[in-house]
């Protein structure tokens, strides 16, 4: 896909990642995804966590019931089940639907040049 290929951006970069847990979890390397209902950034772009930039590498479209362990672990989180548990606490009246779209925004921390 290319910029082209994506729709608008629904919200900016800058509030990709914000929590500060999932924020410290990025730093630590123990995050490198985040889900959102709308597209937050393009394949490329960067962002800055407390000084430290981080480069977006991929955005994809997935359903949030195809969610793994191994993808709750990217987001930054021990496993599905806390993540799920963590997500509908976040979000009040937010109800888990497996069919549900988002927006799969992966990202690493880039290399000083």
């Amino acid at each position: 896909m290319t910029d082209n290929d994506y729709p608008t951006k629904t919200c900016a970069i800058e509030r990709l990642v914000t929590q500060p847990k999932l924020v410290a979890a990025a730093l630590a390397g123990h995050k490198t995804q985040q889900r959102r209902d709308g597209l937050y950034a393009y394949p490329g772009e960067t962002f800055i966590l407390e000084g430290v930039e981080f480069e977006v590498t991929s955005v994809e479209r997935h359903k949030i019931g195809d969610m793994t362990d191994a993808d709750a672990q990217a987001e930054g989180f021990p496993s599905l089940a806390l993540y799920k548990d963590i997500i509908l606490k976040m979000h009040a009246n937010m109800v888990w639907n497996d069919e549900g779209l988002v927006w799969v925004h992966s990202f690493k921390r880039r290399q000083p040049e």
